[in-house]
């Protein structure tokens, strides 16, 4: 996998295969990691980072939050991203910094272990499946809910919380389907696996709120600005499982999944069961910025 790509590891570039840990780390044991997951896209004069700067301070919270150590400042781990890009001759990747803890102790305590940084990059299609993009995705509302307030941090990406993602992805695939939507514990709309949830009804764009244990994502973000650009109304409030069934266009945002509708939820289909035109707007919008057809007015790229 990756032969001939670089990483990043602890200050050094090195080849990929060489981005090893030990089976006694204090990750492998406990989960006890920070990630982020970031796009690069290959545009007329090169290649560019999408909102590079605002994942790797998100990175640097989520180490805050988590108690580990990061040894790296964001200015540091955004060069060495884009070092690994360079160097592994990438016009379009995906990026994933991870920071975690290593060997020391297998007590559940893990800050004695030394910290490790690593950013690594591969070639990645349409998360969700070749066409997702084009033709939509099927869904269905998870038996896993999210975690409960109180339990864990849903506003970053620590690693051993996405054990509650696992069981929502596998669930669906071994339903024969392309992703799950999970609620939260009071029966709402939470996200999916790995993305979040927008549903659109009356031409009105709604969003579940940071409350309904959602990671506030920075593709969610981004599509919520070009919304308001387009004249669209935008809303974060709570969404119930029947409001999937009635909605008129649903789509997942997510820097994996980019802008991907959603044309079935369990046995009900999306609207007239395909892509609909506010999902497709909203994708041409971001697509056209990512991939240079239009002037970056927002500052998001960072061209390697």
């Amino acid at each position: 996998m990756n032969h001939g790509a670089m990483a990043w590891m602890d200050g050094e570039l090195i080849p990929w295969e060489k981005a090893t840990l030990h089976a006694s780390a204090h990750v492998v044991q406990y989960g006890s990691s920070a990630f982020e997951g970031i796009r690069a896209y290959a545009q007329p004069d090169g290649t560019a980072v999408f909102r590079l700067r605002e994942h790797m301070d998100r990175l640097a919270v989520s180490c805050r939050l988590a108690k580990i150590a990061l040894p790296y400042t964001s200015e540091q781990l955004s060069s060495a991203a884009c070092d690994v890009v360079r160097e592994s001759g990438f016009a379009s990747c995906y990026i994933r910094p991870v920071v975690f803890r290593g060997s020391e102790t297998f007590a559940v305590d893990g800050r004695t272990c030394p910290v490790h940084a690593c950013i690594m990059a591969a070639e990645m299609g349409q998360y969700l499946g070749d066409g997702a993009l084009e033709q939509g995705v099927r869904v269905a509302v998870s038996s896993w809910r999210r975690l409960a307030p109180g339990t864990a941090l849903p506003s970053v990406k620590i690693g051993g919380q996405y054990v509650n993602s696992q069981f929502v992805a596998m669930e669906a695939h071994d339903r024969g389907l392309d992703e799950g939507i999970a609620l939260d514990v009071y029966g709402f709309v939470s996200e999916g696996s790995g993305e979040n949830v927008f549903l659109v009804r009356d031409g009105i764009l709604t969003t579940p709120p940071l409350s309904a244990s959602i990671l506030n994502g920075i593709t969610r973000q981004s599509v919520m600005a070009l919304a308001s650009e387009q004249g669209i109304e935008v809303r974060s409030e709570n969404i119930s499982r029947d409001d999937l069934y009635l909605a008129d266009e649903l789509f997942f945002t997510g820097t994996a999944a980019e802008v991907s509708p959603i044309v079935q939820v369990d046995d009900h289909a999306v609207g007239d069961g395909r892509p609909g035109p506010v999902t497709r707007a909203l994708a041409a919008a971001f697509h056209d910025i990512v991939e240079g057809r239009v002037p970056d007015r927002h500052g998001w790229l960072t061209h390697v």
